[in-house]
């Protein structure tokens, strides 16, 4: 659809670990990613990984996974997020 909005979304699953920089950067030279999907943050894994690859790269992480199904995919909550850090 020529006159939709678009974007280019690199997905970084929560567990990946500081290796998803380097990805991430190296994606970006091929994509003009506009934007982060977190995935799998349902677990354990806290999702740190997507914050350093936001903050260095300038992207805003736009959306987040919290289980297996199509309604899990939410749109990120900054705050949400933080708070689920210290629980």
């Amino acid at each position: 659809v020529p006159n939709a909005p678009h974007e280019t979304l690199l997905v970084v699953d929560a567990v990946t670990g500081q290796n998803g920089l380097s990805q991430a950067r190296e994606f970006l030279k091929t994509a003009d990613v506009t934007g982060l999907v977190l995935t799998k943050l349902d677990g354990t894994a806290k999702g740190g990984i997507a914050v350093a690859i936001a903050k260095e790269l300038n992207l805003p992480i736009r959306y987040c996974g919290i289980g297996e199904q199509a309604d899990d995919l939410v749109v990120f909550d900054k705050q949400a997020y933080v708070d689920g850090l210290f629980e």
